[in-house]
């Protein structure tokens, strides 16, 4: 029976209704070049709408939203939401040369950002060399409305985004460490909220300020935006309770120091319960590896309780671990458990259909007459399963789908293709030259995977942060040393491991992950330390569409940025 035009004119009009319904929330970020002035110095730095950090973007899980970036600087720039999961839609994830090319200057891209299991703190950044430095903010997302957090209401919440300030601006830094081919030159100081704080100069005046009433409750949503280093963090006097880590929720865990890799978020409950007085947070950092110079400066913001009352002299300042404390660190992120309640339950995959064992090291390259400033006149490199990652012409996402040839590769090694002593303190040094390569890992949809990485002490053993894009992973296990396939499984935890969707490999050891591959598309695996990612720690995932139309890669937005 044919419809009457009545009928169709309802039904056009429903349509209409729907649509404006489903209308998403939509932002701007115009990302330009700003005057700033840290450590008694001006310089220009890149920003999103004129601030640093960058604006924070709120949201209640399971939302949509859209993000119009301009931009109007004189470098290529992408953005990535860290941790979020765009499901079927890796078009916005933002790695350059991975899931898009660059937003060139004087160009627009509308990304649009699908939320949909997170709950919590995550947060946007840069991914274009090492434009994030100043590119970035934070993300809170909501519970659903008329849901509430598992645990009581705080009475306020606060952003507190740790960050790494050098004098030099962040592109010279870059390109002298690529021109050289050593380490890149150490921060200038570490930042709270964008300041440095009192114990540096020409800063005490802007240094951060978070002002309490005794007795209430503060969400403090923590990020680790630094480049380069891990940090330990900490309040005077008062300890903290962790509630949730990379937007998952954990079992709560008080702490007086916590430890934070470069990527990772941790919300915290601080309870406004000392005397009072003006209280110092303050961040520092953790470097593991030695010989390598690291920034020995502390950031600090001050706690300010309400009320009248002569602060004590000076300001009482937190005992944070050594800068090698390794002990301090893994204590704290492997006492990290899932909430795993009713409300908020888990799925640890338990029938795994792809092993995996990722080295992950740093290496060098050799210079013509050692003229390079790595170890021997080398160049620095960094390696997953001994291949050094390459960027392509154009990116890999694009290349997939289309299925353009000559791209990237499909073999990057399962299990490392070299068998030694991984952790030795002396290793041969034919073992430090990585090949080149744009390797990627294909994973059939809704396979399970379990994936070692294991720390080298090639060059220089350290913490690896790596982080992994499209999804989050449930941390099963860790140890020092070299993983035993036989024994170390024995003890992981399937009950209620931490869901993150970045982790620090402890410094010459391992850490398993298991995922479950329902996510089609191409989804970066890097190292979060920025030199790492540059040297050639990373590589992507490839996730086959699935049977049902319902688990197929969506299609491309109009505007992607061309190459």
């Amino acid at each position: 029976m044919r419809a009457s035009n009545t009928q169709c004119l309802g039904f056009l009009l429903f349509l209409i209704g729907v649509l404006q319904c489903k209308a998403l929330a939509r932002y701007t970020f115009v990302v330009e070049e700003t005057p700033y002035k840290r450590l008694c110095s001006t310089k220009n730095i890149l920003t999103v709408n004129g601030q640093f950090p960058g604006p924070t973007l709120y949201v209640h899980k399971g939302d949509t939203i859209i993000v119009d970036v301009y931009n109007k600087a004189k470098y290529n720039i992408t953005i990535h939401w860290h941790g979020v999961k765009q499901p079927r839609y890796p078009w916005s994830d933002g790695p350059e040369y991975i899931t898009q090319c660059p937003i060139q200057p004087g160009a627009k891209f509308s990304q649009k950002v699908i939320f949909s299991m997170e709950e919590g703190t995550l947060w946007w950044h840069a991914h274009s060399d090492w434009s994030r430095a100043t590119v970035h903010g934070a993300i809170v997302i909501y519970p659903k409305k008329n849901s509430s957090y598992p645990f009581p209401k705080p009475d306020a919440e606060v952003p507190i985004i740790l960050g790494e300030w050098w004098k030099k601006p962040i592109m010279e830094v870059y390109h002298e460490m690529l021109r050289t081919g050593g380490d890149p030159n150490v921060s200038d100081a570490y930042t709270i909220n964008g300041q440095p704080g009192d114990l540096y100069p020409c800063s005490k005046q802007d240094t951060f300020k978070l002002r309490v009433e005794q007795g209430k409750t503060y969400l403090l949503r923590i990020i680790n935006a630094a480049m380069q280093d891990l940090l330990f963090f900490s309040i005077a006097n008062h300890s903290v309770t962790v509630v949730a880590t990379d937007a998952s929720y954990t079992k709560p865990l008080t702490r007086d120091i916590i430890t934070i890799s470069p990527g990772q978020t941790i919300d915290v409950l601080l309870k406004a319960n000392q005397n009072p007085d003006h209280y110092y947070m303050a961040a520092r950092v953790y470097s593991s590896a030695l010989g390598v110079a690291y920034d020995n400066t502390t950031t600090t913001a001050v706690v300010e309780y309400s009320g009248k009352y002569a602060p004590t002299s000076p300001t009482p300042l937190p005992q944070l671990p050594y800068y090698n404390d390794t002990s301090a660190s893994v204590n704290f992120t492997g006492s990290l458990r899932s909430l795993a309640s009713d409300e908020h339950p888990i799925d640890v995959p338990k029938n795994i259909t792809n092993h995996f064992i990722f080295t992950i090291s740093v290496n060098s390259f050799p210079c013509p007459n050692n003229s390079c400033a790595g170890p021997n006149g080398t160049r620095l490199a960094a390696s997953v399963n001994n291949i050094s990652f390459t960027n392509p012409s154009i990116d890999i996402l694009q290349a997939y789908y289309y299925g353009i040839k000559g791209v990237f590769g499909t073999r990057l090694p399962s299990f490392p293709p070299y068998i030694f002593n991984f952790t030795a303190d002396d290793l041969p040094l034919d073992l430090e030259t990585p090949k080149r390569g744009t390797e990627a890992k294909v994973l059939k949809y809704n396979s399970t995977v379990d994936l070692v990485f294991q720390g080298t002490n090639l060059e220089a053993g350290t913490d690896h942060p790596i982080h992994l894009h499209g999804y989050s992973f449930y941390v099963v296990g860790w140890g020092f040393g070299n993983f035993d396939l036989k024994k170390d499984p024995l003890d992981y935890n399937l009950v209620d491991p931490p869901l993150q969707n970045t982790i620090a490999v402890p410094k010459n050891g391992w850490t398993t992950i298991r995922f479950r591959a329902d996510n089609p598309g191409v989804w970066f695996m890097h190292c979060h330390i920025e030199r790492h990612l540059t040297w050639g720690m990373d590589t992507a995932f490839i996730v086959r569409n699935g049977v049902p139309p319902n688990t197929h890669l969506l299609s491309p937005p109009p505007d992607m940025p061309p190459c």
